[in-house]
């Protein structure tokens, strides 16, 4: 029997590649809104990160999500990022 191939993405802060499952879409949309995407469906440009505050933490200081996007990110998306992050993590 044939196993299906499992699709993986490298993370912008920690630049591993792991499963996607295990990851977290940060989504830019038509709107240029700036959001978490747990279900990796949204419409919009992403980049992908792992489901912890560091690696957020370090894609922001490297600057490695603006650059994913191509987007500047204003300091209140930083802030509700790092809150519905802080949400996640708590599950």
């Amino acid at each position: 029997m044939k196993t299906k191939k499992v699709p993986s993405r490298i993370c912008v802060g920690c630049k591993e590649a792991k499963e996607k499952r295990s990851m977290i879409r940060v989504v830019k949309d038509t709107e240029q809104m700036i959001t978490l995407d747990e279900t990796g469906r949204k419409n919009g440009r992403g980049a992908y990160i792992c489901k912890n505050k560091d690696c957020l933490e370090r894609a922001l200081k490297t600057k490695g999500l603006e650059r994913s996007l191509k987007v500047s990110i204003p300091e209140e998306v930083i802030a509700s990022l790092r809150e519905e992050m802080e949400v996640i993590e708590a599950r």
